[in-house]
């Protein structure tokens, strides 16, 4: 019976707390918010649960379980610690645990907590060459993948990783060196927020859009402080940083992937420029440690200065002398194939590439000024004859909105064209229609007719009222991210539905002893307030309980009793 009186403690413990610290104290044991509790002992019941406190038990910190496995051992916890395992509804006020807890713990490590990992030995010098080019190829890396998404979103398998073909994807794209580097930075990008994820793919975020966009070192730091940010609460520091790193693997004694989540995230800030080869923070790193932002100045000694301009070729392609800003790389590959990637880039144009960039809304005009401008060498001769004939290719299909019929229009001067398209089999998911020599409709959106046209090779560009080109974009872009979900407001019916069923707790808890002791068919001592005032005391084995009463054969006369609730004062378990 210690664990009944167990569930009455903690149930009168939730019923003196407010709303929010009993919401934070349910997301923290991931409680359902459709559970069916009636009252706060229905409550600390499901939270006293074994299966309940095992799940609980791997999200403690070092000193969390270090005080609680004393605690098991008779030391009470105390200050903070004790309050963050009440919080938790893992020990009661004194600090001591809960039986099913005193006992969950011993079953997860019957031989105690491990001691602490000594720290490695001091080195002399930090490897901050290694570190400062870790930053450098990873950040690119990133990029390259977010790249690659926006092109084509990132398959997810069932537990939410990459296939094996979108890794061969990036590897083959030269994003990645190898398989594990494509989950490793994924998942980091993921958890800084570049990536977001619907049910079978990975997306490009708002924000990552933004941050390819951004100077290197830009794009560096965000992702330095996302990654700080996004450490599990067991690896961080009081002052907002993180605990030395060989203590990470320990950092969450009961969690038996703790060790393997350990090495993942050091291993993601190794591969940022955040830690050396021993997991010693880098000089610019190290006021990020202890809470503060990057020192982003002794970084940028360290990393390649970028270049704003690019030899042109005669055989199409363009030779970067170094790496190449950011933005003028992104836009740079959005008319051109990036074939090698290094301190100094190259990139091929096709008609087909000039064709994507026109389909994306480029002109002729646009590109001949961006290219001149970045290019040391002029604007080579066959690479302006190809935009002219690619530009004027494109210009022949123009699809357009008609705001009068609601119909999408596609125009062009060429008979074959329009004969070609009128039958195209791979079109007839848009259902085009001729209606005269020059142009075709559709009940579909014209940016549906554009991509469907575009995907069919057709040289299709999308005008708007007054046959000006417009850009569209078709990369999908993941939702915004959510802000997290406020506990109060995710259980603010249960919390309603359980202070609704508080009551009269004394009687509500009599009727739950009493109900526990029928089901177990208990021998129980009742004692019975008497019409006289008196009170006399009945040993009885619970039979059944409704109605207001309690049926039980009384053990001295051997007789079936039948009992009042209201007149019943208390209950003792016998033996």
């Amino acid at each position: 019976m210690a664990e009944t009186s167990a569930q009455r403690a903690l149930a009168v413990s939730l019923g003196a707390r407010a709303d929010n610290e009993l919401a934070r104290l349910f997301a923290d044991r991931h409680v359902s918010p459709s559970v069916t509790w009636r009252d706060m002992f229905d409550a600390a019941e499901a939270l006293l649960e074994p299966a309940s406190v095992a799940r609980a038990l791997p999200a403690l910190t070092r000193p969390e379980s270090d005080a609680l496995s004393a605690a098991v051992a008779g030391t009470p916890a105390t200050g903070d610690v004790r309050d963050d395992l009440v919080a938790r509804g893992l020990a009661a006020d004194d600090g001591l645990p809960f039986p099913s807890v005193a006992e969950a713990v011993r079953e997860a490590l019957p031989d105690g907590i491990p001691d602490a990992v000594p720290p490695p030995p001091a080195s002399a010098s930090a490897e901050t060459a290694t570190a400062s080019e870790a930053a450098f190829t990873y950040a690119a890396s990133v990029a390259d993948i977010l790249m690659q998404t926006l092109d084509a979103p990132l398959g997810r398998i069932g537990s939410g990783s990459l296939g094996a073909t979108e890794r061969r994807r990036l590897v083959e794209a030269g994003a990645v060196s190898t398989p594990a580097d494509a989950d490793l930075l994924v998942g980091l990008a993921a958890d800084v927020g570049l990536l977001g994820a619907n049910d079978r793919a990975w997306l490009v975020s708002p924000a990552g859009r933004e941050w390819l966009r951004l100077p290197t070192l830009e794009r560096w730091r965000r992702t330095a402080v996302g990654l700080r940010d996004a450490l599990p609460r067991a690896y961080r520091s009081a002052d907002g940083g993180w605990i030395p790193v060989h203590e990470w693997a320990g950092a969450t004694p009961f969690d038996p992937d703790g060790p393997d989540r350990a090495a993942l995230w050091a291993l993601r800030l190794r591969r940022w420029g955040l830690l050396d080869a021993a997991g010693r923070a880098a000089p610019w790193a190290e006021p990020l440690a202890r809470g503060g932002d990057v020192d982003t100045s002794a970084l940028r000694e360290l990393l390649p200065p970028e270049v704003d301009r690019v030899y042109l070729q005669n055989d199409l392609t363009a030779i970067a002398p170094g790496p190449l800003a950011p933005h003028l790389d992104v836009r740079l590959r959005a008319m051109a194939v990036r074939e090698s990637r290094a301190q100094a880039s190259s990139y091929r144009f096709s008609a087909a590439s000039i064709g994507a960039a026109i389909t994306a809304g480029e002109t002729a005009d646009s590109l001949r000024d961006f290219l001149t401008g970045v290019s040391l060498t002029g604007l080579p001769q066959p690479l302006a004859y190809v935009i002219e004939r690619t530009s004027a290719e494109h210009g022949r299909v123009r699809v357009m909105s008609d705001p009068a019929t609601r119909l999408t229009r596609v125009v062009t001067d060429d008979d074959t064209l329009l004969r070609s398209m009128e039958i195209d089999q791979s079109l007839r998911s848009i259902a085009l229609s001729r209606t005269d020599d020059v142009e075709l409709v559709s009940h579909v959106s014209s940016d549906v007719v554009f991509w469907a046209l575009t995907d069919a090779h057709y040289p299709a560009v999308a005008v708007d009222a007054e046959g000006r080109p417009r850009a569209l974009e078709r990369a999908k872009l993941a939702p915004d991210a959510r802000p997290a979900s406020d506990p109060l407001a995710t259980y603010a019916d249960l919390l309603r539905r359980l202070r609704e069923g508080v009551g009269d707790s004394d009687a509500a808890w009599l009727e739950r002893e009493l109900d526990q002791a029928v089901r177990a068919r208990a021998v129980i001592d009742v004692t019975v307030r008497l019409p006289d005032g008196s009170a006399r005391v009945f040993r009885l084995e619970a039979t059944g309980l409704g109605g207001g009463r309690l049926r039980g054969r009384d053990r001295g006369a051997d007789v079936e009793r039948t009992l009042p609730l209201s007149h019943i004062d208390g209950v003792t378990p016998v033996g």
